[in-house]
């Protein structure tokens, strides 16, 4: 499994979206997926799942230096105090004594940005939360965070997949050596029934969304955290890793119409 360095953190580049996964199945989720070598947890308190991912991450054993958890803080919870009381209930949860990344999951038009870097930095500083980032940040807002107040931002987590153009945000990141992850990154099942991702599949004994899973983790600075509930949908991401895509294959992706967004909601930011 390859890593991305970032701010201090070693972050395996394929890690567990667990978005919509609640209770004991979400338990048995991470809990498989921490057995079969995925090292990478990646839940928020919105999910309302980090109680069933603690016992998970207890039950399983993993050493903690082994493993890399992010949690991010909600969008309503961004002044000073919200946002200590978010993470302390989050880390309360997960079982942990820190977090190796804590994101602002979205952003807010009421944010008071200096305050609400210098409070996850404070966290940082506290050694709670090993590195700090944001979601759902468009280069505008990057912008604010990154060179105005000048956090050190260790990721950028928004949707990404081969139907989605993100090319002015990622040229924004690569630039300053910040990490994207991508979530959302086979949108959310329509690249099943997709003819010129299965067709590139066939041709290496793999699925339309093992091909598309690969052509991400294939890009530098570029990490993805699929969610996965099945044991075989998790071992089929793991095995995306084995795929060799070549020119062609990759000039049929870039091919693809870039024009759907599955995760829209109506406090998201005016996007890029």
């Amino acid at each position: 499994m390859d890593h991305l360095k970032t701010q201090g953190i070693d972050m395996p580049k394929l890690g567990l979206g667990t978005f919509r996964m609640q209770g004991d199945a979400c338990r048995a989720a991470v809990e498989s997926a921490l057995s079969i070598g995925y090292r990478h947890i990646d839940t928020a308190e919105m999910y309302a799942n980090e109680e069933a991912i603690g016992a998970a991450l207890a039950a399983a054993g993993v050493p903690r230096g082994e493993l890399h958890v992010t949690t991010k803080v909600w969008h309503e919870n961004l002044s000073p105090d919200a946002i200590r009381r978010a993470f302390d209930a989050s880390l309360t949860k997960l079982r942990l004594d820190h977090v190796d990344l804590y994101l602002v999951h979205w952003p807010s038009k009421s944010a008071n940005w200096g305050a609400v870097f210098e409070t996850l930095m404070r966290l940082k500083e506290e050694g709670r939360t090993r590195a700090i980032g944001v979601a759902n940040f468009t280069t505008a807002l990057l912008k604010i965070a990154v060179e105005d107040i000048k956090a050190p931002i260790a990721c950028n987590q928004i949707e990404y997949h081969a139907m989605l153009d993100q090319s002015k945000v990622l040229a924004y990141l690569n630039a300053r050596s910040i990490p994207l992850v991508a979530y959302c990154p086979l949108a959310q099942g329509r690249f099943a029934t997709d003819p010129v991702l299965a067709e590139i599949g066939a041709k290496h004994d793999a699925t339309a969304a093992q091909v598309a899973l690969k052509w991400l983790l294939d890009q530098d600075g570029v990490a993805a955290i699929p969610k996965a509930s099945r044991r075989e949908s998790q071992q089929a991401n793991l095995d995306a890793l084995k795929i060799v895509l070549d020119d062609a294959d990759r000039k049929k992706i870039a091919a693809l119409p870039k024009d759907k967004r599955c995760v829209n909601p109506g406090f998201a930011p005016a996007w890029d």
